[in-house]
């Protein structure tokens, strides 16, 4: 419904919105960009009625056979999901949680098998709280899918630290386009073989940096969760981040923590 508010889509004739879950299986469809901001949560469940009569939450696990891993965690599901439907040389930007750049198990497989398979040029590293809540952190991955290979397609990723000693709010310091004109003129659109660093050894606070697929694997879990910009300002007394920030932050964190309290407490109330 939002789609067609936003004049996407015409209700009375043939339109490409589909009201389906679209991770249930492979629709053959094959498109050359997708732009994504697929729904945060580690699990993908369903509603049902017990035979007590009572509404209970059952983990859904999407057995296809073109995924490289079968698991009920939406946004790993939703990123094979795109990597299927994209023609060979199609391009991808898809926003995703920070768990989906360090996730051990099928996070792992799924990262080795993007990286292999695509070009996964760039991580854009977004502010906490851009997306969904104060708490959640963000990333914009850019891919371009490639045909079957014995060779890695990833030579090199590129990673656009916009995070660290950034601070953004709802309403007192929203984000807007201009603060991502640094990243645009950097990414290169037209050239990505022509990208120049902003770090170097002389200027570790740069924030455009590259890591070879060498150095990737090389890491443990084959993380993608890096950052190399150290954040003094909270040691430095005399250059506090405003008390709203840090009130913010806090709650941030606090959050964060129940969020995940939560997350165990039902996968313990569902064992049982």
């Amino acid at each position: 419904m939002n789609m067609y508010l936003h004049n996407i889509g015409e209700m009375d004739v043939n339109t490409p919105i589909k009201s389906t879950d679209a991770l249930i299986s492979d629709d053959r469809v094959r498109v050359n960009y997708v732009l994504a901001n697929p729904p945060f949560g580690k699990k993908s469940s369903m509603t049902v009625t017990n035979k007590e009569s009572k509404a209970e939450k059952l983990d859904m696990n999407y057995n296809r056979q073109d995924f490289w891993e079968t698991n009920s965690n939406k946004q790993l599901n939703f990123l094979q999901h795109i990597k299927t439907i994209l023609k060979i040389n199609g391009e991808a930007a898809v926003v995703l949680p920070d768990n989906l750049l360090f996730e051990v198990g099928s996070g792992e497989e799924v990262r080795k098998q993007l990286i292999k398979t695509t070009e996964l040029h760039t991580i854009l590293r977004l502010p906490i709280g851009i997306f969904y809540a104060p708490c959640v952190k963000a990333n914009v991955l850019f891919f371009s899918n490639k045909p079957a290979s014995k060779e890695a397609w990833t030579k090199d990723i590129w990673f656009y630290d916009y995070r660290t000693k950034i601070h953004h709010t709802p309403k007192k310091r929203t984000m807007t386009m201009q603060h991502l004109e640094d990243f645009i003129n950097l990414y290169n659109s037209e050239n990505l073989a022509k990208r120049i660093e902003t770090w170097s050894e002389g200027n570790k606070e740069g924030r455009w940096r590259k890591y070879s697929y060498e150095d990737i694997i090389a890491r443990d879990k084959t993380s993608l969760d890096i950052f190399w910009i150290k954040d003094k300002s909270l040691t430095d007394l005399d250059n506090l981040p405003d008390p709203d920030i840090l009130a913010n932050e806090i709650i941030e964190n606090i959050e964060s923590g129940l969020s995940s309290f939560k997350e165990i407490t039902e996968s313990i109330n569902l064992e049982k």
